[in-house]
């Protein structure tokens, strides 16, 4: 995929209008949402790709996306700092993002499944996607209680749990848990 394709930047989104730069991201990654399109089955889809912060950070950082904010072009930094100002935890989410991508796995938003992400082997509508990730920092309080939601929700539709640790500097941890039973 060459960085041929234009995305604008709009509020917490980047949309591509473009509709064969749209299924060029799209199906090279499974990158962002087409709008009107729930479940994406073929390609050739004619409507504008929708992405988040995270993922038009990692395409502009990997060359495969020119983002701008009317007809100014953002560098990465800029389009950090953005991101960073107007989501909270950015700076965590996207070093897990980055990492879980660098390692090969498809990542979707989790939110209805109660985590950060859902991390697929192969790619939505190919495989179900076998973890639910949450991102997390070692200095962290978090609510075992909301721990407990989680796997719980997660195990119930067949997917593990991995707790993504952000060691900042120092890189990042995993942790996987799965249900036991006594």
């Amino acid at each position: 995929m060459k960085p041929v394709c234009r995305g604008y930047l709009l509020f917490n989104r980047v949309i591509i209008l473009e509709p064969s730069c749209a299924n060029k991201v799209y199906w090279n990654g499974y990158f962002g949402s087409f709008f009107g399109v729930p479940k994406p089955r073929e390609r050739g889809i004619k409507a504008p790709l929708e992405l988040s912060l995270l993922e038009a950070l990692y395409l502009l950082e990997k060359n495969l996306l020119k983002i701008y904010s009317g007809s100014k072009e953002l560098s990465y930094s800029e389009l950090y700092r953005y991101a960073i100002g107007n989501i909270p935890r950015f700076s965590e989410l996207y070093r897990i993002y980055k990492d879980l991508r660098e390692r090969g796995f498809v990542i979707r938003r989790g939110l209805k499944f109660g985590c950060d992400y859902l991390a697929y082997e192969y790619g939505p509508g190919i495989d179900h996607a076998p973890y639910g990730v949450q991102v997390l920092k070692p200095s962290e309080e978090f609510d075992p209680i909301d721990l407990v939601r989680m796997g719980r929700l997660l195990h119930s539709v067949r997917k593990k749990l991995i707790i993504a640790l952000d060691l900042g500097g120092h890189g990042v941890k995993y942790v996987v848990l799965k249900w036991w039973r006594p």
